[in-house]
């Protein structure tokens, strides 16, 4: 790995811990605070949504500044939305404001990847970055949960309420001092991110000018990196993995309240072992999978496509928990190298950052749509089963028919690139 990826990883962690540990903080201050229950959902709505209406401006900066500089200021922006958030503001415009440095932050931490690491090493580093953004999820949620339940003890009690009469403008909370430690994460992140400078010497800078944040322009990479049948085909697998992953995270808490009896803080054990499971498919992708071996890794969607109805028809827990973690294996194993081949070909096609933020605004937005479905599909009282079923039909889309094609398509390009 070349000089100061394993420095990227670290900041990456850091900042994806700060991030997941927030999301619990915030639905705790808005209980606090009153706000009815209705609004904890849009605290994750609009920090998604900021991927899907930024990506039009965050390619174009991506390209145009240092990734390491930008992504060090991305945290010092998401320490303002904190502080934001704590000056008594409506939690939601801290939150956009830290949703909006992250998905600027994303098409930096993947261009700087993309220019540094080799072909040969892409699928290698994309699993290091997978474990990495997996391990801030599991630690950042449990985290913040330990961080709400300081306001119980008698010293942190009284060292919150000294800060709130020495900083006389902020939000009446009990948990001050949670707030304030994620802020100093961040700031580790940013001061890891600083002198990050790409290895690629040929990459030059774009220069930023209004005509670069055009929708119109932004729809047409889209369109390009679509139209390209290796690009199209990789963004096609994992626009369409990523919204079965979201409805699958919330899917398993149905299951384990409603099949298994267990509470719903016992369900997101469950939801660990998927996490688990991921963790083991990426780093068992980086051992058997190179850019040129990418397209062996669909056959894995299959199993997949099997798991998830047999997941509906069991009542077993122990039956279960085998189940899950193989299928976050399997989706690990084939999302690694189809993000690796996504980005080698969107650098080829587009730009760095441009690619990633088409990436991007694709995967979001499947998400948003399937996450909307999903709800609808809840609300009528639709059986797991049934929902399950209806999971494995994006899953046979991304796989099935576009197996024989991607195959040929692959193995026509592999057979043009060894002429050159």
């Amino acid at each position: 790995m070349p000089k100061g990826f394993y420095r990227l990883v670290w900041a990456q962690f850091a900042s994806g811990l700060a991030d997941n540990a927030l999301m619990i903080l915030g639905i705790y201050f808005l209980q606090e605070q009153g706000y009815p229950g209705w609004w904890s959902p849009l605290l994750k709505f609009f920090f998604t949504f900021s991927y899907v209406a930024l990506a039009g401006v965050a390619g174009p900066i991506a390209d145009a500044f240092s990734k390491g500089y930008l992504m060090a200021c991305m945290n010092i922006i998401k320490i303002f939305g904190v502080l934001i958030l704590l000056s008594g503001s409506h939690p939601i415009v801290g939150f956009a404001l830290t949703g909006m440095a992250a998905a600027v932050y994303a098409p930096a931490k993947y261009a700087w990847v993309t220019e540094s690491v080799s072909s040969t090493l892409l699928v290698k580093a994309n699993a290091f970055l997978e474990v990495s953004v997996v391990m801030s999820v599991l630690l950042g949620v449990a985290l913040g949960g330990w961080l709400t339940g300081w306001h119980n003890d008698f010293w942190f009690e009284g060292f919150n309420n000294d800060l709130l009469v020495a900083l006389p403008w902020l939000a009446q909370t009990q948990i001050v001092l949670p707030f304030l430690l994620l802020c100093v994460v961040y700031l580790m992140s940013a001061f890891i991110n600083i002198g990050l400078k790409s290895m690629d010497s040929r990459v030059e800078k774009k220069a930023l000018r209004w005509q670069s944040f055009r929708w119109s322009l932004f729809w047409k990479n889209n369109q390009k990196l679509w139209s390209d049948p290796l690009g199209g085909l990789s963004l096609y697998v994992t626009t369409l993995c990523w919204g079965v992953g979201a409805v699958l995270q919330f899917a398993v808490l149905i299951w384990a309240q409603s099949y298994a009896g267990l509470s719903l803080s016992q369900g997101a054990y469950l939801q660990a072992l998927v996490a688990i499971g991921v963790i083991s498919g990426a780093l068992l992708a980086a051992r058997r999978f190179r850019i040129s071996t990418a397209r062996r890794a669909i056959p894995w969607g299959i199993i997949l496509i099997i798991l998830l109805p047999c997941l509906a028809l069991i009542k077993s827990l122990w039956v279960a928990i085998p189940m899950l973690i193989l299928a976050g294996c399997a989706g690990g194993i084939l999302l690694v190298p189809m993000n690796a081949l996504l980005q080698y070909r969107g650098q080829k096609i587009l730009t760095s950052g441009r690619s990633i933020a088409v990436q991007g605004f694709n995967e979001n937005l499947s998400v948003l749509i399937m996450l909307g479905i999903y709800s609808v599909l809840v609300a009528k009282d639709v059986p797991l089963l049934i929902i399950m079923l209806l999971l494995t039909l994006p899953l046979m889309a991304a796989v099935k028919p576009w197996g024989r094609k991607f195959k040929q398509t692959f193995s026509s390009y592999i057979r043009m690139m060894r002429r050159r």
